[in-house]
């Protein structure tokens, strides 16, 4: 893209939301000089880049994690279009679409008018910025789970582990009471009538939701050298 080169790429894996610890994350020489404007936003020099593995030798083990999976990217138009420009000129497959899901859609339809880069969005869901002074792929990915979880209006999810004495008894208690209550017709009937209208409503997040329960994701934020076409 006009010349412009990935210089580090992350993703992060998750099941239901909780990160699995398999991750993708590498540093890449992009073969030319580096801007001074790149240079202060992410921090990575041409020397320091220079022993680092360039994209044709990270592209297989890149497209190896991230097959067949859903993806979640903020502000994918943006990201593809470096990263397709990538595979293109060492003659690979570009990422499927259909198997992208663009956060920033999410949020413009959540929050019209409002700003909503990932700065923006952790300030309005209070997560913590204080680690993010320059650009870092890794650290973005995370951000972008939590970001996430919020836009979907879901929970953090958490491992139900029992961890006290009085949690496990009650676990082994037998002596409780189950009442089976009957519902009427009219409640049956009332239920079904508020799920159409909530479904029909919310189907969109639903199906983000149900797919995402149900497969792994990952998470996928890339630096470019190009400053201005930063987006995060």
């Amino acid at each position: 893209r006009d010349g412009h080169k990935v210089v580090e790429i992350a993703c992060i894996e998750t099941k239901d939301l909780i990160a699995t610890g398999k991750v993708f994350h590498k540093l890449i020489n992009p073969k030319r000089s580096m801007p001074e404007e790149a240079f202060k936003i992410h921090g990575f020099s041409q020397e320091f880049l220079s022993d680092k593995e360039t994209f044709d030798q990270v592209a297989d083990d890149f497209l190896k994690f991230v097959k067949d999976k859903k993806i979640i990217i903020h502000n994918a138009s943006f990201d593809l279009g470096f990263l397709d420009g990538e595979l293109s000129s060492i003659k690979k497959e570009k990422i499927n679409k259909e198997l992208i899901i663009d956060s920033l859609e999410i949020a413009r339809n959540k929050f019209p008018g409002s700003s909503n880069s990932l700065d923006a969005l952790c300030k309005r869901f209070n997560i913590d910025l204080s680690r993010r002074v320059k650009h870092n792929a890794l650290l973005d990915c995370e951000l972008l789970r939590e970001v996430y979880i919020n836009l979907l209006d879901a929970k953090e999810p958490k491992f139900n582990l029992l961890n006290s004495i009085s949690e496990i008894n009650i676990q082994k208690a037998k002596d409780y009471n189950k009442t089976v209550v009957k519902i009427s017709e009219v409640e049956i009937k009332k239920h079904k009538d508020f799920l159409k209208i909530e479904l029909k409503k919310n189907f969109y997040w639903i199906f983000l939701i149900l797919y995402n329960f149900s497969k792994s994701t990952f998470w996928l934020i890339f630096m470019s050298l190009n400053p201005e076409f930063s987006n995060k």
